[in-house]
């Protein structure tokens, strides 16, 4: 699905070099590559205040937690995406509140979110599903009316733009009041291990959340909060460092891939490519569509025959996982979730893609949609 090794061949020099000066200096945690990739990347999205951390898992948690959020308060975010955006919800002992999402865009949808409001509910939590924004506008004007907190998950969507009605055009991740990120190696940035980090303009919430992810701690020693350990290691904020000044490219040789996709898919009757929202670019994270009267798993494995990766986010909705029973999740209904969750399938989506590789791979998949 990703080709890690040809995309470190390209800047094999420069992340070499990042590495060896970490080693040279010795200064694993904390070390000044972590400070200087926070500049660049506060840079890079405009935004006062970037924070590192270890995974995305992590800051999300981290981000709930800087909210002083108390055990029973209901968190509203989607069903369908990867289970870490609820899982930090359970964790804290809140309760998540899981409302659907757009037929098209994926996202969750904004005119079932006011429906979904109680006196519980404290914070939102919007996810970026595959590379585009969701609705910030909208969202972001029922959570000032409501005065509910937003947290942007924005995991698969850093580098996405969002355009609001009066034209203002910013980056995802810096709308809500905290924007989260995972460095994961097969995101769009991504480290060679794990990394994480949160985004905000609050001076007073970048203060808290820079003392929950160093034990709670301001001063050495001096524990002002309960937190946790959760760094990004230096060699991985140096990698950053180097790939942060490709991230645009990356972005547009994964858009021409998917345009290469929309155009060989675009007349088929089985297959429903991505649809951008008027208000966002797509950083396409993942090429994700919805296939129509055809098998699934035989599209999957006829693909796997002619070593063809491809993958389903996600087959199992979050509001139908094992772990959620608890909450009483059956009695919920998601029509377009389980619609997607039965249907959609993802292509290989990477910045090395060829126009050789795309059409073999598009052959294929309308080869298989002709039988």
């Amino acid at each position: 699905m990703v080709d890690l090794r040809s995309q470190y061949d390209t800047i094999k020099n420069e992340i070499d070099t990042a590495i060896q000066e970490v080693i040279n200096s010795s200064s694993f945690i904390n070390g000044p590559a972590v400070k200087e990739f926070a500049r660049d990347l506060e840079q890079y999205l405009d935004i006062k205040h970037v924070i590192p951390c270890a995974n995305g898992t992590d800051a999300l948690q981290v981000a709930l937690m800087a909210l002083d959020l108390q055990p029973g308060d209901e968190v509203i975010t989607s069903s369908f995406t990867f289970i870490a955006t609820v899982e930090v919800i359970a964790l804290l002992g809140l309760t998540p509140v899981l409302i659907d999402v757009e037929a098209d865009s994926y996202n969750l949808d904004p005119k079932l979110m006011e429906q979904a409001i109680t006196p519980k509910t404290k914070a939102i939590i919007p996810v970026h599903l595959f590379g585009q924004s969701a609705n910030m506008e909208e969202i972001m004007r029922i959570a000032d009316k409501y005065k509910l907190a937003v947290v942007e998950d924005t995991c698969q969507a850093i580098g996405a733009n969002y355009t609001f009605s009066n034209g203002n055009r910013v980056k995802t991740g810096t709308i809500g009041d905290i924007g989260c990120t995972s460095f994961f190696p097969s995101k769009n940035l991504g480290a060679y291990g794990d990394g994480g980090a949160l985004f905000t303009n609050n001076d007073h919430l970048a203060e808290i959340i820079r003392s929950i992810v160093n034990h709670g701690m301001k001063v050495r020693y001096y524990h002002d909060r309960i937190g946790v350990n959760s760094r990004l290691d230096t060699i991985q904020a140096a990698i950053l460092k180097v790939k942060l000044k490709y991230l645009d490219d990356y972005s547009g040789e994964r858009n021409k891939a998917a345009a290469f996709y929309n155009t060989a898919f675009k007349d088929s009757d089985k297959l429903q490519t991505p649809v951008t929202s008027s208000f966002t670019d797509h950083v396409f994270h993942q090429y994700t569509m919805v296939t129509r009267n055809i098998d699934r798993a035989g599209l999957q494995q006829f693909l796997k025959e002619k070593d063809i990766p491809a993958m389903i986010y996600y087959p199992v909705p979050l509001h139908k996982q094992k772990a959620f029973d608890r909450s009483n999740y059956k009695s919920v209904e998601l029509p377009v979730t389980d619609q997607l969750a039965a249907t959609v399938i993802s292509l290989p989506m990477q910045t090395e893609l060829d126009d050789e590789q795309l059409r073999y791979i598009t052959e294929a998949v309308l080869e298989y949609c002709q039988q």
